[in-house]
């Protein structure tokens, strides 16, 4: 406790109620998380198997739940719940499946699964509406997240559009019963509902969570903030973590008002504000706090600091983006020289993806090394997970989501309407899809669909034959030229290239089974179950960035990092705030995002505008972002576009030559 400040240590200790801590930018919010639930064990009493902490990223919950096994010894941390949202409500789900009607291993299906699916009934009911599955999809997840069922977005559909969305959710829901399936949606939506019908299964939950801690409170959609209301019933042992101004997920469901709504629902809740920031100069965060005072609050706060006033915010006019890539790698090249300080205390932040691609070259052009967060993992690529299924599928006939996976990939002519009638006999009859191909007769089937069905189960069965023993890796090999699949990815690639590089992946993929199997003396099975556990490579991913690259990422991705410098690229209008949300008057969540970037910075910041950009082909004129003229005007210092000044050069000039001095010294 003597390592936090007052409002911290009554946030930790008050019991009494239900609690919102409204928690700034580098506030600690973290430590009062982990602290509290140490002290509610050590000090209050409660067993730790009677706590559950939620999050929003596995990283956050790993992060926490190391944290608290260093606070609390021994096993004193048994039975404690550390996890994600979604990892919590799949945790009921399983204990509660008999009553939701799910068959033991049924699957879950990621976002590309469920893209798949949607795309595949369109085609099959609508012929040529396929391109509108990424669409309908966002809607369906709304719904959801909304608590939306199909019925009710059916009877509210008024134009066309909402109709064909209506139906699709109505026919994908179908599909998903068919498959023993769920999506991400429903790992929240399926308890929620589950709850409120059966108010004996919720009170079995709520007997066994006593007390509840949130993170990222500001993040959660309706259906979360009703799981969240329900576990925690009339005990009301509840502490939220949250910060309005860093709500910046409304594109996928989160509500900001819901730090509102709890006042409401609970009219005792006790409101403690962590203002004290331990990130960032004092100059940093009069910007953010001037910024952020534009939007509307309900609760208002101050961040402050005791690091020293600090630098001006720099603000870099940039002829275009070329111009600009080039000034942001040389003014990094030139502070490092001057501070004497590491690459990877730099990053440099944006609004879209798209801005990182010049400033990739840039680096690279002067071999600066680089880390791009947020690039598609090596796992997340189609063609490995298409493989990693077939791989499962050889591993274990009856994994469910893999043959659903593949059952199509390359073209088998197994359309959803047989694999949905091969789902409900297998629902019915409790048993595995590739089981249930066995026991089919043509009462159920056509015979063309029953008959491609079985070809496909005696060609697997066949493959599994290929891959034991010593075989191993050449089966493997010999499945992908007997399915052909390097043809399959030539006629679905944009491109020759990208057909050859997604080869390359496959190709990978089987080496480093076959190295897997040989350095350490394993069979096929074991170093396949070594490559699933994914999670662990990505970890690694994490663990590579390294003190010597420059950080590239979005400010979506910044949430929660720090950096001692940063540069915010493009803060020019239709930029920061994109053209999308000025369009459709959604300014505010526009602002938070500046205001997140800005309180990424330690100790520098910079932005950067360019008078003029290609886009589509064309080069336009660049207005600079209102943002620019919301901050505080005395503490921005402007650079380029004639607007340095000779004494400034001078300085600049001499600490260069000073870093030079140091650095042949």
């Amino acid at each position: 406790m003597t390592q936090l400040n007052p409002r911290q240590r009554e946030a930790v200790r008050y019991i009494d109620g239900p609690l919102l801590v409204l928690a700034g930018a580098g506030s600690g919010k973290t430590s009062v998380i982990t602290r509290k639930i140490a002290y509610l064990v050590g000090t209050c009493g409660i067993r730790a198997s009677r706590i559950a902490a939620v999050t929003f990223t596995n990283k956050a919950a790993r992060e926490m739940k190391e944290r608290v096994g260093k606070l609390l010894k021994g096993n004193a941390t048994e039975g404690l719940t550390v996890s994600t949202f979604h990892q919590l409500g799949l945790k009921i789900i399983r204990q509660e499946r008999k009553t939701l009607g799910l068959k033991n291993g049924f699957s879950i299906f990621d976002a590309e699964d469920t893209r798949t699916l949607i795309r595949d009934l369109l085609i099959q009911e609508h012929g040529a509406e396929g391109d509108q599955a990424v669409l309908i999809q966002q809607r369906i997840s709304n719904w959801k997240s909304d608590r939306v069922i199909p019925e009710q977005a059916l009877a509210g559909a008024k134009s066309p559009a909402d109709i064909l969305c209506a139906q699709a959710y109505q026919r994908y829901n179908r599909a998903l019963k068919a498959y023993n399936a769920l999506d991400f949606d429903d790992l929240i939506l399926k308890p929620t509902v589950l709850f409120e019908h059966h108010p004996d299964i919720l009170e079995k939950w709520q007997n066994q969570i006593h007390y509840l801690l949130v993170d990222e409170y500001q993040d959660t959609n309706s259906s979360q903030y009703l799981l969240v209301k329900q576990l925690i019933g009339v005990r009301a042992g509840l502490t939220v973590v949250g910060d309005d101004d860093q709500s910046i997920y409304a594109w996928r469901g989160a509500r900001p008002e819901n730090l509102a709504q709890l006042q409401e629902d609970f009219p005792g809740l006790k409101v403690i504000k962590l203002e004290q920031n331990y990130r960032s100069t004092s100059r940093i965060l009069k910007a953010a706090n001037t910024l952020i005072a534009n939007n509307a609050h309900v609760f208002d706060k101050q961040l402050w600091s005791e690091l020293g006033y600090g630098d001006p915010l720099r603000v870099i006019r940039c002829n275009d983006e070329q111009h600009e890539a080039d000034q942001v790698v040389a003014e990094i090249l030139d502070h490092k020289l001057r501070k004497r300080t590491r690459l990877g205390d730099y990053a440099i932040l944006y609004r879209g993806n798209h801005q990182s691609r010049l400033i990739e070259l840039a680096l690279q052009q002067q071999q600066v090394p680089y880390h791009l967060s947020g690039g598609t993992s090596f796992f997340a690529r189609n063609e490995v997970k298409d493989i990693m299924a077939y791989l499962r599928l050889v591993m274990n006939e009856n994994d469910d989501n893999a043959f659903l996976r593949i059952a199509n990939v390359p073209r088998r002519k197994l359309g959803t309407s047989t694999l949905e009638s091969l789902g409900h006999y297998a629902n019915e009859n409790r048993c595995s899809l590739n089981q249930a191909i066995g026991r089919l007769g043509a009462d159920h089937l056509p015979e063309a669909g029953l008959k491609r069905l079985r070809e496909f189960r005696a060609w697997m069965d066949g493959v599994r034959r290929n891959c034991s023993g010593e075989r191993g890796v050449s089966g493997i090999r010999q499945m992908l030229r007997d399915m052909d699949y390097e043809g399959w990815l030539d006629s679905n690639s944009s491109s020759e290239e990208v057909a050859e590089r997604r080869m390359g992946n496959v190709h990978f993929l089987t080496d480093g089974l076959h190295r897997v199997m040989t350095e350490d003396q394993v069979d096929l099975e074991e170093a396949i179950s070594r490559l699933v556990l994914r999670d662990l490579m990505e970890q690694q991913d994490e663990e590579e960035k390294g003190p010597n690259s420059v950080q590239l990422m979005t400010m979506h991705a910044s949430k929660g990092l720090e950096f001692p410098h940063v540069y915010i690229i493009g803060m020019e209008e239709n930029l920061l705030p994109h053209r999308a949300s000025v369009e459709d008057g959604n300014i505010e969540e526009e602002r938070r995002l500046a205001y997140v970037g800005i309180t990424r910075a330690q100790q520098t910041l910079a932005m950067t505008m360019a008078s003029k950009r290609r886009q589509f082909g064309e080069t336009i004129n660049c207005e600079p972002s209102r943002f620019i003229d919301e901050l505080p005007q005395a503490d921005l210092q402007w650079q380029g576009g004639g607007a340095d000044t000779e004494e400034a050069n001078e300085e600049r000039g001499q600490e260069t030559l000073a870093g030079l001095k140091n650095l042949f010294a």
